[in-house]
């Protein structure tokens, strides 16, 4: 009777490891796996390129990121070097951003639904935080000097804010996802194409019809570059 009521619960702890192994960026299989850009499949993910076309370029890009960036409306400049930049990242789970920041500039409130964040403080103060999910909301802040780290767990919307009125900032992130995707919560809610329902979107924040209608006439500028 014992040995009939494990299986079931084996079964079960298996299914829960192989969630969880599927649950982040694939390991590497292999050395390496660079991005076959016209692959005769598509997969989740990349296909890789026959291992004796690989060369060093696959593995470099000219980024510049000691360079400051212009930065947009909302003051900030993501320049993201991620898997379509350096095909050599396919399947190895990392990637980097340079963020500008103007004085008074932000990297507005978003979420990475792929991958953890590590941020580092090179020149400037910045404020950041970020929000626990539901049903807590919790907010966790902290600012920051040169020299200082921060992590924002993985798909948690998050912001950084340089309260510098008169210098700009700058800062470097590691990202555990060669892809590590980024939706900027007022851009989607406000500037989804097709728009979301006005209607929908006035029930869901409280506020009149014509707010929401404003708010979706705005341009929801990208600052991912």
């Amino acid at each position: 009777m014992a040995s009939s009521s494990f299986f079931p619960v084996l079964a079960a702890f298996l299914a829960l490891v192989s969630w969880q192994a599927i649950a982040s960026d694939p390991s590497p299989l292999q050395d390496f796996c660079v991005v076959d850009k016209n692959p005769p499949v598509l997969v989740n993910g990349f296909a890789c390129k026959n291992p004796m076309d690989v060369n060093a370029d696959d593995f470099f890009k000219a980024a510049n990121l000691d360079k400051p960036r212009v930065t947009n409306k909302v003051g900030s400049n993501v320049t993201l070097i991620n898997v379509m930049q350096i095909g050599g990242l396919n399947t190895l789970g990392i990637s980097l951003a340079r963020i500008d920041y103007a004085p008074l500039g932000q990297n507005p409130p978003h979420t990475h639904p792929r991958a953890t964040e590590i941020l580092t403080v090179l020149e400037g103060t910045l404020y950041v935080g970020f929000v626990t999910s539901n049903p807590e909301n919790k907010f966790l802040s902290k600012m920051l000097n040169k020299g200082d780290v921060f992590v924002f767990p993985v798909g948690l919307i998050h912001f950084q804010f340089n309260p510098n009125p008169h210098k700009p900032a700058v800062a470097i992130a590691a990202l555990s996802s060669q892809n590590p995707g980024a939706i900027t919560i007022a851009n989607a809610v406000f500037g989804s194409k097709p728009p979301i329902s006005d209607d929908v979107l006035a029930k869901a924040f409280q506020v009149e019809k014509n707010t929401i209608d404003w708010l979706q006439a705005q341009f929801w500028e990208n600052n991912h570059y």
